[in-house]
């Protein structure tokens, strides 16, 4: 009895998942609020708001990160983007294996289905793949970050080395915070193109998702080993799929959102906001500012000074935010897919979507329509809390505020350090709620129900 009540009484993954954490936000604001933490007072708020902004890598701030924490400070905040970008999940998970001597079955389930692993036995050898590829990528992007540093701007080179790996994570786990008081904005690193070039690289790579970046590298070597064949004349197997459903459409949407984001930034604001960048430098910024509302938050360019038509459309980037399972946040690029693809279904008259000869599964299209209403009951709310908090700041500025912090983007119109304290709330919350995802907290709250062998009548009802 008493080990049936223990069982019962167990914490379900995803609450697990959502209290870790809460309690590393709770650690990483006591640490940030250490004297050896700060070289300024720092309110108990702030430190809230810095921790979560941490952990959820969202990347706004309310205070200066090079100016108000001490290099210590600065560490502890590395330390936080790290795990955060990783996921709790993936310690959790490592920690109930080594610490226990094993994996509960359900939490081995849960994990698999958080990194779309085939088969449970998959999902250890993933997680060992996912911190195998984020530091080795981390690594190299930390070596090619310091080669494009100058000397003479930082002379010390173990200030370059923090330089270099402080933002190589921001970058790759999405994060958006800098050690420079402005950012990408400052002017010795504005005309910088190859450095913005590699933390293009970084954080697009590190919103990919990291299944996807293994099937993808699976996919590279696949067609090595049929170029092999071919060279040798062997007998090729012919191995289908390889690519999943997942990758494509993914990779697409990712590949057209850029793309256009880019173009169309470029051809707007070619003699505005990029005026002061000529030939190559006009297509880095424009591809720049294109990319980070896909939850990296880094910036080139004042966002404020952005043609409203162009606001808008890094709202819109930020709200579709990066693919599944990986360090950005946004509804995902998925969900948007297949909100476009359901638009074409109805239009065509089928009752199902297909993709790519294959027909999407009913669970799939819910909770892609269960994110997207989510995300927007959300920012809806926070919007309505802080217009109320704060009656003086313009509406685009508030929705801007609140569509960066529930995508875990950072980007900013100015009114962050400005806002009240209850205010200052309500963007953390959403911020957590955007990286841990309001359907992940509803799944905890609500009890299970078991499926019933019964169903009732279907019924039509009017929709337009």
């Amino acid at each position: 009895m008493k080990h049936s009540y223990l069982k019962r009484s167990t914490l379900t993954p995803t609450q697990l998942f959502i209290l870790s954490f809460m309690m590393l936000i709770l650690g990483g604001t006591i640490l940030l609020m250490l004297p050896i933490s700060l070289n300024k007072d720092l309110s108990f708020i702030d430190a809230l708001f810095t921790s979560t902004s941490a952990v959820c890598v969202t990347g706004l701030i309310v205070v200066d990160t090079s100016s108000h924490f001490t290099l210590f400070g600065q560490i502890i905040i590395l330390m936080l983007i790290q795990a955060g970008g990783l996921g709790i999940l993936t310690f959790s998970s490592y920690f109930s294996f080594f610490f226990k001597g094993g994996s509960s079955y359900e939490n081995q389930l849960a994990t698999k289905d958080f990194m779309n692993a085939e088969r449970v036995g998959e999902v250890f050898t993933m997680l060992k793949r996912i911190l195998l590829i984020t530091f080795i990528v981390e690594g190299v992007g930390a070596l090619l970050i310091y080669t494009t540093l100058d000397s003479t701007l930082i002379p010390q080179w173990e200030h370059r080395i923090f330089f270099a790996v402080f933002h190589s994570i921001s970058s790759f786990c999405n994060a958006g915070f800098s050690t420079l008081p402005l950012g990408m904005m400052e002017t010795p690193y504005l005309y910088n193109y190859p450095l913005q070039v590699i933390i293009i690289l970084l954080f697009v790579f590190g919103g990919l998702g990291f299944p996807i970046v293994i099937n993808v590298v699976k996919y590279l070597k696949h067609l090595l080993n049929r170029m092999i064949m071919w060279i040798t004349k062997k007998q090729d197997h012919y191995i289908p799929r390889v690519l999943t459903i997942n990758s494509k459409v993914n990779l697409i949407t990712t590949f057209l959102l850029i793309v256009i984001g880019t173009l169309i930034l470029y051809i707007k604001e070619y003699d505005h906001v990029l005026a002061a960048h000529h030939g190559v430098g006009k297509i880095v910024t424009a591809l720049f500012t294109a990319t980070t509302p896909r939850t990296a938050g880094y910036n080139s360019i004042n966002f404020h000074e952005l043609y409203f038509s162009s606001t808008l459309l890094i709202i819109l980037l930020m709200w579709i935010g990066a693919s599944p399972n990986s360090t950005g946040g946004g509804i995902k690029t998925s969900t948007f897919a297949l909100a476009i693809f359901n638009f074409i279904s109805l239009a065509k008259g089928r009752d199902r979507i297909e993709v790519f000869q294959r027909e999407i599964s009913e669970s799939t299209i819910r909770r892609a329509f269960a994110a997207m209403t989510l995300s927007l009951l959300v920012i809806g709310i926070g919007v309505f809390l802080i217009a109320t908090f704060d009656p003086k700041l313009n509406l685009l500025d508030i929705a801007f505020e609140c569509f960066s912090a529930y995508s875990t983007v950072g980007l900013t119109l100015g009114i962050t350090a400005g806002l009240s304290t209850a205010s200052k709330l309500v963007i953390i919350t959403i911020m957590f709620i955007g990286r841990v995802t309001m359907l992940s907290i509803l799944v905890s709250v609500f009890k299970k129900i078991k499926f019933t062998n019964y169903r009732y009548p279907t019924e039509e009802m009017t929709i337009i």
